[in-house]
């Protein structure tokens, strides 16, 4: 095994902040295999590259040799957590819980290795606990710890309704570590409660309490929000390696450090270096960004799909060779531009559409589109562009 010095100095980067480096530093010098804990509930059927900060990280342990649990919250998802929601999570059914399981299984294999990776589903020791064994957990923390949490602080001082179940979840969550016997468990800064509750409920039970370990969330292609599905602005981690490519592309220059720093794993030094380059004159930050769409889709696709994407990439956008570009399918007949552009497979909504549309980021055939009310005539071959790297042919 490595050193517990650089062991320790690996693992810090591109974290938000350790519970506590002095017992994670104590545990890494037991020179044994820690198990690594990280959950996720199956809420969607597709992963994205917020989820891969965290399973970066993950992968970094698997190579210290240190054994990572990759645990599904079947059961919690029956639960609903509001981390991160003004409003409850609507619990899943048992059929989309399933089947989103499975799509994450054959996605998390793109950054871990699954050869050694353990998947466990909290359903196995959740489900048989009676009701006189949570009562007991339940009396293992106060009402005043659980309203710390800042989302049901919030909600509860704007009177907005807060389920008991919702209150449980944290205990839930917390019980894995338990049932698992985690030194480690991972996070977003959005998990922190969840995640020291697992400590104290561990501590409680008098076995020694995992370190917590959090992420920063990585902002979408907006830079604005938090990456998600449900906002629009993710890169998904089963998306077509050449439109992962082009979305990446369409990052701003100062977003592109965060994916360096959080999905590439590049220290804060070497950043720096990189940023002292571009603002003497010595790298363009096209070069840069280039270089860092290449190196993720090589991470978490393939070398090949990497190279192909950036030769398209190079030819559609660069010297504006269209018949590279991404070629979709679409209904016969007048529809409007609003209705036509929600058929990219970017997923954008009707608002967003609009406001590309306003700022005249949207072209059909070349000509900029600049009334939202235009309705279009699909034709084989024309050429929508919704953005700067969104270009699509009608197939």
């Amino acid at each position: 095994m490595t050193s517990v010095k650089n062991s320790l100095e690996l693992i810090s980067i591109g974290t938000h902040e350790i519970f506590s480096t002095a017992a994670l530093e104590n545990k890494l010098a037991q020179k044994r295999p820690l198990i690594v804990k990280f959950g996720a509930d199956p809420t969607a059927p597709d992963l994205h590259l917020g989820h891969a900060t965290i399973l970066s990280k993950l992968r970094q342990l698997q190579d210290l040799g240190h054994t990572v649990i990759f645990l599904i919250g079947d059961f919690t998802s029956r639960i609903g957590d509001p981390t991160g929601r003004s409003k409850t999570r609507p619990p899943l059914t048992q059929e989309q819980i399933t089947q989103n399981s499975k799509t994450y299984l054959a996605q998390v294999g793109r950054v871990l290795d699954v050869s050694k990776c353990v998947v466990r589903y909290n359903s196995e020791w959740l489900a048989p606990l009676t009701l006189d064994h949570w009562i007991k957990i339940c009396g293992q923390v106060t009402v005043a710890q659980i309203m710390e949490r800042e989302d049901f602080s919030k909600r509860l001082a704007e009177k907005a309704p807060i389920g008991l179940h919702e209150l449980l979840y944290p205990l839930v969550q917390g019980y894995d570590s338990i049932a698992l016997g985690a030194d480690i468990e991972f996070g977003g800064t959005d998990q922190t409660f969840n995640l020291l509750m697992g400590r104290h409920l561990q501590e409680a039970h008098g076995h020694e309490g995992q370190v917590c370990i959090t992420m920063p969330l990585l902002e979408g292609l907006d830079g604005q929000l938090k990456m998600s599905k449900s906002y629009g602005n993710a890169i998904g981690l089963a998306e077509p390696a050449d439109q992962a490519f082009g979305k990446l592309m369409s990052l701003s220059d100062t977003l592109m450090w965060r994916y360096y720093h959080l999905l590439l794993l590049f220290p804060s030094a070497q950043i720096e270096a990189m940023q002292e380059d571009v603002r003497s004159g010595h790298v363009h930050p096209m070069a840069l960004k280039k270089d860092m769409a290449f190196r993720i889709i090589e991470r978490f696709w393939s070398k090949t799909e990497a190279e192909d994407a950036l030769r398209q990439f190079e030819e559609l956008f660069q010297k504006r060779d269209y018949s590279h570009a991404h070629e979709i399918t679409v209904p016969y007949g007048e529809v409007s531009i609003v209705q036509l552009a929600k058929l990219l497979p970017e997923e954008l909504s009707s608002s967003e559409i609009r406001r590309r549309i306003d700022a005249g980021a949207v072209s059909i055939d070349g000509v900029k589109v600049m009334d939202q009310g235009q309705t279009v005539m699909p034709q084989a071959g024309m050429v929508i562009k919704v953005g700067k790297h969104a270009i699509y042919k009608i197939k």
